[in-house]
């Protein structure tokens, strides 16, 4: 895999990599937003979520058009939403194996074998 393909996506990731950001992506799965919109939506500083905007657009994950006095922030490829539907589906696979191992009961022959009571 040629080296620019993987820095892309190292970058791509590390843009990912923050909750307020994931949180602005799902938000604006529903179409454009302002910051206000997504201040109040995320209940966090609009200075956060401008800083936010901000590092997604210089990765041109999200763009701004201006109407007015407003920004309206949309993503600018709809593949991310797929992007962050199956991280959701690998965090549900991994709550089900946790989930297995917790609710584990083992054997009488298996407590014996470990040394258990």
């Amino acid at each position: 895999m040629p080296y620019r393909l993987q820095r892309f996506k190292a970058e791509l990731f590390k843009a990912l990599g923050h909750p307020a950001r994931i949180r602005i992506l799902e938000h604006l799965r529903a179409g454009e937003r302002t910051v206000s919109e997504l201040q109040a939506l995320l209940e966090i500083e609009s200075s956060t979520v401008s800083q936010q905007l901000a590092l997604l657009r210089s990765r041109s994950i999200v763009e701004g058009r201006k109407q007015g006095s407003s920004v309206y922030y949309t993503v600018t490829d709809p593949l991310i939403f797929d992007l962050l539907d199956v991280a959701r589906r690998i965090f549900a696979n991994h709550v089900v194996d946790l989930q297995a191992i917790a609710d584990y009961e083992p054997s009488a022959a298996e407590v014996g074998r470990a040394g258990g009571p």
